[in-house]
């Protein structure tokens, strides 16, 4: 089963308080998941992979076999396609651990950067982290 992995994160005057935002469908755009956490102070970046790595968590947890992580920062999606290299040590952390989850997984894997206004469900659950602090 493909599924399709909306992640958002970011932080409130990076640093500063910090959501991630979840969201799996169906390539049909049939709703599966939905999750937000908040993470304390952090960096917008840090949030950002933090999103990452729990939606593709989720994703293998879920039974995919086929994953399209696509999120609407660029940093992150270029970093996990190995175009760009990943220099900042605790994104390297997170990174690192990303990278085990895929060596891990026996399906396929792409990454899509999108525009922000294609990823409103993912940033609104963010937001959600943020007001709720949960």
């Amino acid at each position: 089963m493909k599924l399709i992995v909306y992640t958002d994160g970011w932080s409130r005057w990076n640093p500063g308080p910090s959501g991630l935002g979840v969201f799996i469908c169906t390539p049909e755009g049939k709703a599966i998941e939905k999750r937000y956490k908040y993470l304390g102070v952090t960096t917008n970046n840090v949030a950002e992979y933090e999103g990452a790595r729990l939606g593709i968590e989720r994703a293998i947890e879920l039974g995919a076999s086929e994953i399209e992580l696509r999120a609407d920062s660029k940093l992150v999606i270029e970093q996990l396609k190995g175009t760009y290299k990943v220099k900042n040590p605790v994104l390297k952390q997170i990174y690192t651990q990303i990278l085990q989850k895929i060596a891990n997984f026996s399906g396929k894997i792409t990454f899509t950067h999108i525009r922000r206004e294609y990823n409103t469900e993912a940033d609104r659950l963010s937001n959600c982290a943020m007001d709720i602090k949960n």
